[in-house]
């Protein structure tokens, strides 16, 4: 049976990256802006904020109404694009826009994987969140001992873990559609943040690796 809600969780990841994006742009052009966001406590603010949406969503996205997951995934969206900004001072502008053009192309690929493939990805989960437990730990340790090495090697490992979280999240919310546990608008939510959030990872990483610094 073909899937109902896949298009409505690609549109709304869709809004939450033109809303990061945009946001983060609009930053980047108003000094101003810049200097209250990344020169004042209101970078921690925002920060906490937005794990605080994440473990918010994702806890309650079962319970809540409709509207107050769009709600909050749009202020999900807004609050990354302030922080997002960084992105559009450190690389230049055509740059970023060819890595998220590959980024693109990677996440369609492995977003089909998950969506034809017959195979169960459900053990892959474990995996994978396992090896992004690491890659944490790791990252924490190299911000002490800064090898660029380990932060090159980190970025490869992210994109394979996000890419293949994105397999698996897709397979994931059709299989969460089937069951009927959540409902149907919530749902899209809950799956355009899951999708939204291994985007943001894989371009980020990839534009560490490949995006050329604006000097």
């Amino acid at each position: 049976m073909e899937s109902n809600i896949m298009p409505k969780v690609y549109g709304w990841m869709f809004i939450g990256l033109l809303i990061t994006f945009l946001t983060g742009f609009v930053v980047y052009t108003n000094p101003t802006m810049i200097a209250n966001v990344f020169g004042s406590a209101w970078l921690f603010i925002i920060v906490i904020l937005e794990f605080v949406l994440v473990i918010f969503l994702s806890a309650r996205i079962s319970k809540m109404k409709p509207v107050t997951a769009k709600v909050s995934f749009i202020l999900y969206s807004f609050v990354s694009g302030l922080t997002f900004s960084s992105v559009f001072i450190t690389y230049e502008l055509s740059s970023i826009m060819l890595v998220f053009l590959i980024t693109a192309l990677i996440f369609g690929i492995f977003a089909v994987i998950g969506t034809v493939t017959k195979k169960d990805l459900t053990k892959f989960g474990s995996y994978l969140l396992m090896a992004l437990i690491g890659i944490i730990i790791i990252s924490i340790v190299n911000l002490f001992i800064s090898i660029p090495q380990v932060d090159f090697i980190i970025s490869i490992i992210v994109i394979i873990v996000f890419v293949g979280f994105t397999a698996y999240d897709v397979q994931r919310i059709k299989r969460l559609e089937k069951l009927s546990i959540i409902d149907e608008n919530n749902l899209a939510i809950y799956g355009a943040l899951q999708l939204y959030l291994d985007f943001i990872n894989i371009f980020l990483e990839l534009l560490n690796l490949m995006g050329k610094r604006d000097n």
